[in-house]
C-alpha cells in the first residue's frame, strides 16, 4: 500500500489563501482520481489568532460558485511537528515563506517552497493576501490557486511515473 504524499499549503491566518489552495488541490485531485494519493492540509504562519474558524465567508462562496468547498476546514497554526509530517510546504508569499524557514529545522528545509512554483509560466511567486480588498481579489486567489494546482498535481504524476 502506497503512502499518501502529504502537503500543507500556508499563508498568514490560514482563512483565505492556504484554505483555497488546499480545497481547489483536493477537488482537482479528486477529479483526476488521485485522492488517496494525497493527504492535504493548511496552516497559518500566524493562524493562532484564527485557531477554529471557518475561512473567510468572502472565500468560501467565492470558493463555492467555482465548485470548491471551504465549509469542512478551519483555521490552524502551523506546529513544529508539520516540517516532520509532510512532504511539501508551501508558502503562498515571501513573508510566510521566511516565517516558515525561520520556524523550519534546517534538515527539512528542503520540503519548502512556493505554491506558485508549480505555475512558473506566470513568473511570480506570491499569491495576493486578498483579506482587506474587494471579491476580486478572492477571485484572482482563485485564479493562480487552480493554475498551481494543475502544475503540482502533474509534477506529482510525474515523479510518481518516474519512481
Amino acid at each position: 500500500m502506497n503512502v499518501p504524499y502529504r502537503i500543507l499549503f500556508v499563508c498568514m491566518g490560514n482563512i483565505c489563501r492556504s484554505p483555497i489552495a488546499e480545497a481547489v488541490t483536493r477537488t482537482m485531485a479528486q477529479r483526476q482520481g488521485l485522492a488517496a494519493m494525497l493527504q492535504l492540509d493548511s496552516a497559518g504562519t500566524h493562524g493562532h489568532y484564527h485557531a477554529g474558524e471557518a475561512p473567510d465567508v468572502r472565500a468560501r462562496r467565492i470558493a463555492a460558485k467555482r465548485g470548491y468547498d471551504l465549509s469542512r476546514l478551519r483555521a490552524r497554526p502551523v506546529i513544529d511537528a508539520d516540517f516532520d509530517r509532510f512532504d511539501r510546504i508551501l508558502g503562498m508569499d515571501e513573508s510566510n515563506f521566511f516565517a516558515l524557514q525561520r520556524q523550519c529545522p534546517e534538515e527539512h528545509r528542503v520540503k519548502l517552497g512556493y505554491f506558485l512554483d508549480y505555475a512558473p509560466a506566470l513568473g511570480i511567486n506570491e499569491i495576493p493576501d486578498p483579506y482587506y480588498g474587494a471579491d476580486s481579489g478572492f477571485e484572482r486567489v482563485l485564479d493562480l490557486c487552480e493554475l498551481a494546482a494543475t502544475g503540482l498535481l502533474a509534477d506529482y504524476m510525474r515523479r510518481r511515473a518516474s519512481s
